[in-house]
């Protein structure tokens, strides 16, 4: 578990199996901080000009209307309306290399469409689950924005809620329902804190993703493989390989992400649910909240989300969270792992540049790429390149030993994946005896249609029919005597 108090500001990198940890110059990225982003309007001193602009006369207008929206808030935790205007606005604006967003033109979705088709095929000779992909998407930055805010709200709102209900119990029970109002404008303007931050956060990461599983959850609907063809394009400039190379690559990615959420039907929710208990123990440091309450002047906004920036929240230290965070990080590895080993053996024999493709993915995992950062940031927990690669190799030796439909069968249940201690040991967990769930359901199934051994055929009970008189039984056979 990462040492780094949960907070919204990033954890410390740290070197992992050889991959050197890279200090982050001040002011980078910051998914989730509660100060500026690179790229984002204002930067770093300016956190609130994503939603009030440059703060000139012509922009205070709309300031004060967007200052107003904030206080009248009453919804959830997040002031999503909020998050998708600020997205929006994010995006927009482009990536820091100047790239501007753009509609996807008919040869680009063509392009997508072939390379997942294609992707598909090749992901049928090496993994047992069919395809997961009823379509093939191609997403502008704004498409990705709008599809995968509903797992955003999933992933943050658990956050979120205890960040609300702190916020209310700093006040002495009986202070409460005097300070009502002050309450409600606490939560009102902490709903926008995170609406604002989130939103700029997805914005930023929007110029950055290639598809919808970039993070090892699936963002978008079920069903849709997802690729970006601008960023595609960008993440492949430097690489020295062809385009419909890079794209095809990132393709079998995608759509061996697709196979694993469609046919291992409790893995979402397993993901997300430990997302959620992880949440659940994160606790307030109520004395730097109930100072920031104490000094607050509903007038200066920003003095709340200042005291926000401190790193008031922590986990727990408990058994319970511990145990959470311990089953999201190997369950994540585990998603990970297996797709760079299905596409290791797709794309290996057949593309020239599998090798080198695969490298630089995981080298922008063990930097600390964006959808990583930011996911480290949202619940204090980074994608360890270490794990991967044990979960990888782990895969790839239960297909030498077992074979493809050996290794995928350890989806079917949960209890059956290797846990953390096996990708210590992969060897062991490799040839290890496993009970087979899906033999163990076939049984318990056949045993409770099984006649019953002392009625000769399952129709005769106390009183003999079907078998007690010597004459055919339900099978047709000579039912005996009924002894």
């Amino acid at each position: 578990m990462s040492d780094t108090p949960f907070g919204f500001g990033l954890p410390p990198e740290e070197p992992d199996d050889g991959d050197e940890g890279k200090k982050k110059p001040e002011g980078g990225a910051n998914p989730f901080g509660f100060g500026g982003l690179p790229g984002g309007p204002g930067g770093a001193d300016n956190p609130f000009a994503a939603m009030f602009g440059s703060f000139n006369p012509a922009d205070l207008g709309a300031a004060f209307q967007q200052l107003g929206q904030m206080l009248s808030y009453e919804g959830g935790p997040v002031n999503w309306d909020m998050a998708k205007q600020i997205a929006r606005q994010a995006v927009s604006q482009g990536t820091p290399d100047g790239t501007k967003d753009a509609s996807v033109g008919p040869a680009e979705r063509k392009a997508v469409e072939e390379a997942v088709r294609l992707a598909d095929l090749w992901l049928d000779g090496v993994t047992s689950l069919p395809s997961g992909s009823a379509t093939a998407v191609a997403w502008s930055r704004a498409e990705w924005v709008e599809a995968t805010l509903p797992a955003w709200q999933q992933l943050v709102d658990p956050v979120a809620e205890r960040v609300g209900t702190a916020m209310g119990d700093v006040l002495p029970q009986e202070m409460q329902a005097m300070a009502g109002p002050l309450i409600g404008m606490m939560r009102s303007m902490g709903g926008a804190m995170f609406g604002q931050q989130i939103g700029q956060a997805v914005g930023v990461l929007a110029g950055e993703v290639v598809g919808s599983t970039d993070i090892g959850l699936p963002l978008g609907p079920a069903g849709k493989a997802a690729l970006l063809p601008l960023n595609v394009t960008a993440f492949g400039r430097d690489l020295s390989v062809p385009l419909d190379e890079v794209r095809l690559y990132l393709a079998l990615r995608e759509a061996a992400h697709q196979r694993l959420f469609a046919h291992v039907p409790w893995l979402r929710s397993h993901l997300f649910g430990a997302v959620e208990g992880y949440a659940r123990g994160i606790k307030v440091d109520t004395s730097k909240l109930e100072d920031a309450v104490a000094q607050l002047d509903p007038s200066n906004p920003e003095q709340l989300q200042e005291a926000l920036q401190q790193g008031m929240f922590q986990p727990e230290d408990t058994a319970e969270q511990k145990a959470a965070l311990a089953r999201l990080e190997t369950a994540l590895a585990l998603v990970e792992g297996w797709v760079d080993a299905v596409v290791h053996a797709a794309a290996g024999s057949r593309l020239s540049s599998a090798d080198a493709l695969r490298e630089t993915l995981r080298r922008r995992r063990a930097s600390g790429g964006p959808a990583e950062q930011t996911f480290a940031t949202l619940i204090g927990l980074q994608l360890r390149p270490r794990r991967l690669r044990d979960a990888s190799r782990l895969w790839a030796s239960l297909t030498d030993a077992r074979g493809v439909d050996g290794r995928d069968a350890l989806w079917a249940h949960p209890d059956m994946l290797p846990t953390a201690t096996d990708l210590d040991d992969p060897d062991g967990f490799v040839h290890r005896e496993h009970l087979d769930f899906s033999e163990l359901d076939k049984m318990l199934g056949e045993a409770a249609n099984r006649p019953d051994k002392d009625g000769a055929g399952g129709a005769g009970g106390a009183d003999g029919e079907g078998g007690g008189d010597g004459g055919p039984g339900k099978d047709g056979k000579d039912g005996g005597s009924g002894e």
